[in-house]
């Protein structure tokens, strides 16, 4: 029953999160927004509460590019939540600039892979105690075009590009939920990733006008890119599906790259060391 469930959704404040959010708390699911701004995050949240008649929708602030944030937060979800049964690793970021995160990673790499690496390994415990549950990653089809650079992983050597390291991000992210499934054979714990599609979020809030008008008139709304993430997180169809990639509510092929297992293994162990995490 999706009552007796608990959600973790990231960056739930707007956009695709904040309409998985509002959708999870109609069916009556405890609703946890992970959110960086207090003020938009407790709007959001209240908005919500508002809408859905449901209570039971917590806010837990976070800035995800601080490894020592999101290890306060899981601290105070454990003391709050006893049990986790759904993790949807939301939030991103799309940066014109290079920028830094707190630990001096770039900000794509730090967003889109050490902040799901960190807190969805930090909530595994409780993830397996509450099993079957279910991890999503947001990733995006702009994956599709990118190729693993490892001796490059903080965009350091190359012109920076936001389309090139957003795409390898992605890329980086969906190889961790194709390992992580693996890892998680025989825990009843399920990880799958989606592509949303293209949608009209304030990802794109530092971009030109132009491109913000061009968003809002062609991309997906906000409700639309929701779809899969809801269905990934409540349709029983999926019980038991996992280290797949769906784009519409279907399962499809991510690029070739995605499935190198190698590639994955290596990644996994360079985020355990970035992260100090005993997780080899």
């Amino acid at each position: 029953m999706m009552e007796e469930r608990i959600c973790l959704i990231t960056g739930a404040n707007s956009g695709i999160g904040k309409e998985t959010a509002k959708v999870l708390a109609k069916m009556n699911v405890t609703v946890v927004m992970l959110c960086r701004n207090k003020e938009r995050g407790e709007e959001a949240r209240k908005e919500i509460i508002e809408q859905t008649g449901n209570k039971r929708v917590d806010l837990l602030l976070c800035d995800l590019s601080s490894q020592n944030a999101i290890r306060k937060a899981v601290s105070e979800f454990k003391n709050k939540y006893q049990n986790l049964h759904i993790l949807i690793n939301n939030a991103g970021v799309m940066l014109k600039k290079r920028k830094l995160s707190v630990e001096g990673y770039e900000m794509n790499f730090a967003a889109h892979l050490l902040a799901p690496f960190l807190l969805t390994n930090l909530l595994l415990d409780t993830l397996k105690k509450s099993a079957p549950s279910r991890i999503i990653n947001v990733a995006s089809a702009a994956h599709k075009r990118a190729k693993m650079d490892f001796d490059d992983l903080q965009s350091e050597n190359k012109k920076y590009s936001l389309f090139r390291v957003y795409g390898v991000s992605k890329l980086a992210e969906i190889l961790f939920t194709y390992e992580l499934s693996r890892r998680l054979e025989g825990t009843k714990v399920t990880a799958n990733t989606l592509h949303p599609g293209v949608v009209n979020t304030n990802l794109s809030r530092d971009h030109s006008k132009y491109s913000q008008w061009f968003a809002k008139k062609f991309f997906k709304s906000p409700e639309e890119g929701a779809e899969t993430s809801i269905y990934l997180a409540s349709s029983p169809e999926v019980e038991g599906i996992t280290g797949k990639y769906f784009i519409n509510k279907e399962p499809r092929q991510s690029s070739e790259e995605s499935y190198n297992e190698e590639y994955a293994k290596r990644l996994w162990k360079i985020c355990a060391e970035m992260t100090g995490l005993n997780v080899q």
